[in-house]
This record gives structure tokens, sequence and C-alpha cells, in this order.
């Protein structure tokens, strides 16, 4: 195990936000990418577990490691903001993981 703290990555999780956008844009505009819809499907569903699995490592830091901790001496609107980017960043992994579900059973 690695004893330096991961520190908040603002940048990777905007990265994550912007590809699960770019994921769903894609379906919406081209309705497929690979042709069949069992690998679009799983590609969606581990794409969507990739993308949630950041902001779920960072919620693991803050509840029982204390290494991304919020930290007195920010202020209390940029630890918010970055607890909601995290919600953001979850919740649009989970549509990335429903419509690769949706695709991969069709």
């Amino acid at each position: 195990m690695d004893d330096h703290p991961r520190g908040r990555n603002d940048a990777a999780l905007w990265g994550l936000l912007l590809l699960s956008v770019a994921y769903g844009s894609l379906f919406r505009y081209l309705h497929t990418l690979l042709g069949t819809n069992v690998l679009e499907g799983a590609v969606g569903v581990v794409l969507g577990l990739y993308i949630c699995s950041h902001p779920a490592a960072n919620a693991v830091d803050i509840l029982f490691f204390h290494r991304v901790a919020l930290h007195p001496s920010t202020s209390r609107w940029s630890d918010f903001g970055w607890l909601a980017l995290n919600v953001m960043v979850l919740l649009a992994g989970w549509l990335v993981i429903v419509l690769g579900a949706t695709r991969l059973v069709s």
C-alpha cells in the first residue's frame, strides 16, 4: 500500500463526467457504435463501473482512511462543491451502467 494520500483530483472527475456524457451522446445520435448489442452493452457496463469507481474510492478514503478529509483550512463551499462533483460523477456512471445493461439485454 502506498502511504501517500491521493488527494482531490478534480480534473479526473471532470474528465470522467465528460466521458460519460460523450458515451451517452454517441448512443443518442449514432444509435450503434460496435454493431452488436451484446458488445456495446458489455462496454457500457464496464465503462460505467470504471466511472463509478473513482467517486466510490473517494468516499471510502473519506469514511475509513481520512486521506481526502474535508480540511478546516479550506472553505465549506469548496468542500461542498467537491462532494457534489463526486455525486454527479457517481450518478453519471450509474446512468452509463443502466444504458449498457439495457443494450446488453435488448
